[in-house]
């Protein structure tokens, strides 16, 4: 389905709990109360969506969380999900963690994309960033999903004061043939809104004067927003999200779904939609006009430039990113 914009909606972000096993700053500091789990949409709830969803041409699908594999039973949604007709491919997003114990669930299952999120390669400064000292755990985790044949991309964001020369030993990743490296500016939302982000035309200009020119990687890596480039002959690719100085909204191609059911049309503005009311009290057609609704309420483009303009005041974590 097309939304008013004439924009083709084929992507959904599913949320499936607010919980995590890190306490990055900028997306779940310590302090925030977790959902009662009554309030979260049950794995059964998520697939029925799923299936009207796939009626629209809505074919492909990421979990998030939170982190998603706090969640017992992550790896049965993915099946449940990719099982049904006319998906095409459902990914996800983790901080690694989990990821190495759940990986042949998670393979069995159908899932062929993971995206790791990862700031920095120095150990003590990933304690800082996250509250633990999980860095390793994280890299057996990352080396696993990649010799298993998993296509794993890891997401970066770089935040001036804190990190922001981590890029460097980050993009040993894509040197040694284990991932692409995604460079996502830090966006405006919950306490992101509080750090400096590191903007990516500048770091773009720091990779080509240390490592040579980056040339444009035409080959699609997903469904997500990010540009890729190539540096000489390393295997793999390098992106850039850009969200504040890059702006891709003519080619969004996304719904959000929170762990709670509200369905969001973007992230930037707090306008959402109660998936939860329709699936649990509504017949499919009823679930089918709120995505219908959603769609179409989708707005030409997000603010992030203008941060007095962002209304999403709620923490990443509640929103599912």
């Amino acid at each position: 389905m097309r939304d008013s914009y004439g924009r083709e909606i084929d992507y959904m972000r599913i949320s499936v709990t607010d919980r995590c096993n890190l306490r990055c700053r900028y997306c779940m500091p310590d302090g925030i109360d977790w959902i009662p789990m009554k309030e979260i949409l049950t794995f059964e709830e998520i697939v029925r969506l799923c299936r009207v969803a796939v009626a629209l041409g809505i074919t492909k699908y990421k979990i998030t969380g939170g982190e998603p594999l706090v969640r017992r039973g992550c790896s049965a949604l993915v099946r449940l999900i990719r099982e049904i007709p006319g998906v095409e491919q459902v990914t996800m997003t983790s901080n690694g963690i989990l990821l190495e114990r759940y990986l042949g669930e998670l393979l069995d299952a159908g899932l062929t994309d993971i995206n790791v999120s990862l700031d920095t390669m120095e150990r003590e400064k990933y304690r800082e960033i996250t509250g633990f000292d999980e860095l390793p755990q994280v890299l057996r985790s990352i080396e696993a999903a990649s010799t298993a044949g998993l296509r794993v991309k890891i997401n970066v964001v770089l935040q001036e004061g804190l990190n922001a020369e981590a890029w460097d030993g980050l993009l040993s990743f894509a040197r040694e043939g284990l991932a692409d490296v995604r460079f996502i500016e830090l966006m405006p939302i919950g306490h992101g809104a509080d750090g400096q982000m590191l903007s990516n035309e500048i770091l773009f200009r720091k990779i080509e004067q240390r490592h040579g020119t980056l040339t444009a990687d035409r080959v699609s890596h997903g469904n997500g927003p990010a540009v890729y480039y190539r540096i000489a002959d390393w295997p793999r690719s390098v992106g850039f999200i850009s969200a504040i100085h890059g702006k891709f909204c003519g080619h969004c191609n996304r719904l959000r779904l929170s762990s709670t059911g509200r369905l969001k049309p973007c992230l930037c503005y707090e306008d959402s939609l109660d998936m939860r009311g329709a699936l649990r009290d509504g017949s499919d057609a009823e679930v089918c006009e709120v995505l219908k609704k959603a769609i179409l309420k989708k707005p030409r483009m997000h603010c992030f430039e203008d941060t007095g303009a962002v209304t999403e005041r709620q923490e990443m974590a509640k929103i599912g990113g």
